[in-house]
């Protein structure tokens, strides 16, 4: 009975000690919110037509919406859509590119 109390003793001392570490490695909201506004920024994807990147951020993502409403088609993520609908997406991308380009200067 005593190598009992001795097995609990010590198991509840090893969990004493762990609960501190474990709170501390939990992410605080602010943290979590921050990574994901970080991997919004980097977010990069390549466009094989004219072979460059492209920074996947909020002004891409409303091109992106504004060629899918010209399509009248319904909001899809863009990694779900198939090779040759990224394809036309980074052609009329570059096209309407430029015209922004010119607006701006």
């Amino acid at each position: 009975m005593r190598l009992e109390h001795k097995y609990l003793a010590s198991f509840c001392l090893s969990a004493a000690l762990l609960v501190p570490m474990g709170a501390l490695a939990m992410r605080a909201p602010q943290d979590e919110h921050e990574r994901h506004e970080q991997e919004e920024r980097e977010l990069r994807i390549y466009d094989p037509v004219h072979r460059d990147y492209h920074s996947w951020d909020a002004r891409e993502n409303e091109a992106y919406r504004r060629w899918m409403e010209e399509r009248h088609e319904a909001y899809v993520d863009y990694e779900r859509l198939d090779r040759k609908r990224q394809e036309e997406y980074w052609k009329w991308r570059h096209k309407h590119e430029e015209h922004e380009e010119h607006e701006h200067h």
